[in-house]
């Protein structure tokens, strides 16, 4: 750990890029529990358009990153494109909460909210082009550094603002959280981050989305079919944990915010902990490993029947879920790695995938079984891509990041 602070504290654009993660996780959490309702209950808006607006925000996310990576690629520059990002955030938060109404909502959860997340690869990407040369197992550590900083703001955040708004009217000032955080963001990207940046000029003449030929490779879309298959399971959890534990486990609603802290503190531990492991076993290896324990969870947390046997699974899920959030980021980049911007835009590509799969999974579970069944589903298919990754990249011969 003080080898990979160093790292990070040591550099000023992965310090100011490991302080903007925090912020843009603020910003997240402030408002991710109560967006159903602020827009359902508070704004009046029906189910299937909210529905409707998330799905479309999700889309427009994955684009936005897709083509803000290639262009920041193009520009040379992740400084402007950091700050761009950030302003969209502070417009679309400030909007909802200056000008509350179904249409700011709409506009803020369709446009500019899904413009302000593509900021989240863009940091990644500003941290690869400032640890490239450095030996793999210190570019992860740093990696799994920064990722660790995310978690930290979920675990803070949510309590913190739900102390804040518990006598409120309403949950909107959780907006003005999280434009006040997408600010600061702003200014640490405006005034913090240096301004000639280490980013190479990847092909400036070439025609914009020449770029994306970057995916033709069948390899490519394997491998990202695998790890979304691994980040599946955490989808499914978020889904299963509290049905579980409250129906099957007879539980209380209360238990699932109590497990859900624990393991969000215990997570922050486990991602330096394999940030240490990656210094000694391949990242393919290690992220392979953290599949397995996960699935493992996974198997338990379907036959618990009493809501202490939650508690103790609280360990087993945090380590597994540690690796599951921190390695992959490494992986992703690798597979576009001579662009760092378009690299690391497969985040997005991921998260979305992993949510579409881990829906399916639980649709196609309850429908065959129940809750139980989904989650026992869930770590059949995380089991498959940890198989296909180690099958693809795992072996030396294969292997593609070192």
């Amino acid at each position: 750990m003080p080898k990979t602070l160093s790292l990070i504290l040591g550099n000023p654009a992965i310090r100011i890029s490991s302080a903007g993660v925090f912020f843009f996780g603020f910003a997240g959490a402030a408002t991710s529990p109560y967006l159903s309702i602020i827009g359902i209950d508070e704004l009046g808006m029906a189910d299937r358009a909210y529905a409707l607006v998330m799905l479309l925000g999700a889309v427009v996310s994955v684009a936005a990153s897709l083509l803000i990576g290639n262009l920041t690629d193009r520009l040379g520059s992740y400084r402007l494109t950091l700050i761009a990002t950030g302003l969209a955030g502070v417009f679309g938060f400030g909007m909802v909460y200056l000008l509350p109404s179904l249409a700011t909502f709409t506009i803020s959860k369709v446009i500019f909210v899904p413009l302000f997340t593509a900021l989240y690869p863009l940091i990644f990407a500003n941290v690869r082009t400032e640890i490239t040369g450095m030996p793999s197992a210190e570019m992860a550590a740093v990696n799994s550094g920064v990722r660790a900083v995310l978690s930290l703001s979920w675990v803070l955040v949510p309590g913190i603002v739900g102390a804040a708004l518990a006598d409120a009217d309403n949950m909107l000032p959780s907006f003005l959280f999280s434009a006040i955080s997408a600010l600061a963001c702003v200014l640490l990207f405006t005034f913090g981050m240096p301004k000639m940046d280490k980013t190479p000029r990847l092909r400036p003449t070439e025609p914009f989305f020449k770029a994306f030929s970057a995916f033709a490779g069948a390899g490519l879309w394997i491998r990202l079919v695998a790890i979304a298959l691994i980040t599946a399971m955490l989808h499914m959890n978020a889904t299963v944990l509290p049905l579980i534990v409250t129906n099957q486990a007879g539980g209380a609603v209360s238990d699932v915010g109590v497990l859900v802290g624990i393991v969000a503190a215990l997570e922050i531990v486990f991602i330096i902990f394999w940030g240490y492991v990656e210094r000694v076993v391949p990242n393919v290896v290690t992220l392979v490993i953290g599949t397995v324990i996960y699935t493992i969870y996974l198997f338990l947390l379907g036959n618990v029947t009493a809501p202490w046997q939650a508690y103790a699974l609280t360990v087993i899920a945090a380590l597994g879920a540690a690796a599951i959030i921190s390695i992959p980021v490494t992986y992703l980049q690798n597979l576009i790695a001579d662009k760092p911007g378009l690299g690391s835009s497969l985040i997005s590509v991921n998260m979305f995938s992993s949510a579409g799969i881990g829906a399916g999974l639980f649709a196609l579970g309850t429908h065959i079984s129940n809750y139980a069944g989904a989650a026992i589903l869930a770590a059949f298919a995380g089991f498959v891509g940890a198989a296909l990754v180690l099958y693809l990249d795992g072996m030396p011969s294969r292997r593609k990041d070192g």
